[in-house]
């Protein structure tokens, strides 16, 4: 037995809820595509679809089956244009998933340009602070921000990820300079509310660490929203360099500096990361894609930290 081509056939079968629409959309008479179905089930010793004459359905074994074949199937059809696309013109779509902020601010505009440079690439993005894994069927490229993770995918570091405190001229004006990080617990805070909850404000004082996060005014995940209310003068914000290059730039608020750096983790190697699984480089649209973000992204965060 043809075991791969009995598992097209079932799953076609469940796709179309048909043996005979299933057969159809192979060129292949009903009575065949079902003898083969049925001997799929005899080698494997159990009933995967419940027959009657108006639908077919699957078993709960079945549908166990019909799932992890499907990911088998996925898998090989990638395996299948990386061949089919090896040295050829990028093209098709391209699934780029990005935490919201950094998207906002530095993926999307490069992507107007990646557009203009490959117009036979149809970009599909998605913004999401939600943690997630790099799955083969979720998406080609994934750009997230925190440590480098630790499933098998290729991870490049694009910039660094470690925050900094400002706060705007007329807050510092009215409710002065704190001269020290302890000096903190004092202020009014602005909190970026990561996945994990509220980023709290830590300090490292001779190798102890200290939480010196001050009284919460706001906490939330749009770090525009909190960068407003920090250029108000409502309080003090820890945000990303990245994030705040603009408003540093004007003036609009302006970094505070201690004797003893602020964080939001105990571990300093913050960072954005590329993620990509490796065989899909030898896909032109996936390779095209991530040499151009990782080229211009470090460019970018290069002139950010000088």
């Amino acid at each position: 037995m043809d075991q791969l081509r009995a598992i097209r056939y079932f799953c076609k079968v469940v796709e179309t809820g048909s043996f005979t629409k299933a057969a159809k959309a192979f060129n292949v008479p009903p009575s065949s595509l079902s003898r083969r179905v049925a001997d799929l089930e005899k080698s494997l010793g159990a009933t995967l679809l419940k027959r009657s004459t108006r639908i077919v359905k699957l078993t709960e074994v079945g549908q166990i089956y019909y799932k992890d074949v499907q990911q088998i199937l996925n898998q090989l059809e990638q395996s299948n244009e990386t061949v089919r696309s090896y040295q050829t013109t990028p093209m098709g779509s391209l699934r780029i998933s990005s935490m919201v902020g950094f998207g906002e601010k530095i993926v999307l505009p490069l992507l107007d340009e990646f557009s203009a440079l490959f117009p036979e690439i149809v970009l599909d993005i998605s913004l999401s602070d939600e943690l997630s894994t790099l799955g083969r069927d979720d998406v080609d490229i994934a750009i997230r921000g925190g440590y480098a993770p630790n499933e098998r995918v290729i991870a490049i570091r694009l910039m660094d990820n470690g925050f900094i405190p400002v706060a705007s001229a007329s807050y510092i004006e009215k409710h002065g300079t704190p001269n020290n990080a302890m000096a903190l617990k004092n202020h009014n805070g602005l909190y970026f509310k990561a996945p994990s909850g509220p980023t709290p404000w830590l300090c490292n004082i001779n190798g102890q660490w200290h939480d010196v996060s001050g009284p919460a005014i706001a906490i939330s995940n749009n770090g525009s929203w909190l960068a407003k209310k920090a250029c108000a003068g409502e309080g003090i914000l820890m945000s990303t360099r990245w994030a705040l290059a603009s408003y540093l730039e004007s003036g609009e608020l302006l970094e505070l500096h201690f004797d003893h750096p602020l964080a939001i983790t105990q571990n300093a190697d913050m960072a954005v990361y590329l993620l990509y699984q490796k065989q899909r480089y030898l896909v032109p649209k996936v390779k095209a894609a991530v040499d151009f973000l990782v080229e211009r992204i470090k460019v970018s965060g290069n002139r950010g930290a000088m």
